[in-house]
């Protein structure tokens, strides 16, 4: 099978390619292909993809509160134009999107088939890039992931590690909680779902949720200094307001006997890999 990956050189396109090497895959950088520009998109179709796995994203949730237009332009038509070559070249679409396509105020974990209700530009425009996947094409399928990290990237738990080198304490919220996700763990789950033809919508997240204060204290412990002075805060002032509480049910995943791992088990993975 001949597998696109656009983002190649993010987390998730980098696990991908880990996660796919029983194919011929094809997986451009965001600089080797743009996708914003709809022509250097449709002409990738010369390559003859089966699968495309869509994971170009402005993810930077803040960044994206700050230039709408911009999140607007990569998330939901940059979209747009990966579909429109899915749909130029007869492939299958998977599209990595979001788990704050909801608000976080359910109060019990969402279904797949709960009703969106985004509450900042970056899950806005991720819902955007949804609509244009559902109905531009027929065969596809859409994959919510949450809070991804993995090794080498710029992410949370590197994050954490390196404010944990240079303060005596961090402070860290409980108010807002969601699912970690390894990416391998997440590109194991995206390699198996498309081979399996039962397109549809997922939620794709590793088992269990927690909150930052909680991932934040597991990788201070992965990486050894579990004792590290780590204080919960209520509130953290920040440009794009996040859904408090963003549990996702995995039933359509697991229905097709495909599961990730608890978060935890992640954390431990990502430190080793680090070798931290």
């Amino acid at each position: 099978m001949r597998v696109l990956i656009t983002g190649g050189g993010g987390q998730v396109g980098c696990a991908l390619q880990a996660a796919l090497t029983h194919h011929d895959v094809l997986a451009p950088t965001r600089t080797q292909l743009d996708v914003t520009n709809l022509k250097a998109v449709l002409d990738v179709a010369t390559w003859s993809p089966d699968v495309i796995v869509h994971t170009a994203a402005m993810t930077n949730v803040d960044g994206c509160e700050q230039q709408p237009e911009r999140a607007y332009l990569v998330n939901a038509l940059g979209t747009r134009n990966v579909a429109l070559l899915a749909q130029k070249c007869g492939a299958t679409l998977c599209y990595v999107s979001t788990d704050y396509v909801f608000d976080g105020q359910k109060g019990a974990p969402y279904w797949e088939w709960d009703l969106p209700n985004p509450l900042n530009v970056y899950g806005a425009s991720k819902l955007a890039g949804e609509w244009f996947v559902q109905h531009l094409l027929d065969c596809f399928y859409i994959a919510r992931t949450a809070w991804v990290y993995g090794p080498g990237g710029r992410n949370f738990p590197r994050k954490v590690v390196e404010l944990a080198a240079q303060r005596p304490s961090l402070g860290m919220v409980v108010t807002e909680a969601g699912h970690p996700t390894y990416a391998p763990h997440l590109a194991q789950a995206i390699a198996r779902l498309i081979e399996t033809g039962a397109y549809g919508l997922y939620h794709v997240v590793n088992e269990g949720c927690a909150t930052r204060y909680e991932l934040a204290r597991a990788v201070l412990k992965a990486i050894g200094r579990p004792d590290y002075p780590l204080e919960p805060l209520t509130a953290y002032p920040r440009p794009a307001k996040v859904p408090p509480r963003v549990e996702l049910h995995t039933v359509a995943l697991r229905s097709l006997d495909i599961a990730l791992p608890h978060w935890t088990e992640g954390v431990t993975a990502w430190a080793q890999e680090e070798g931290i």
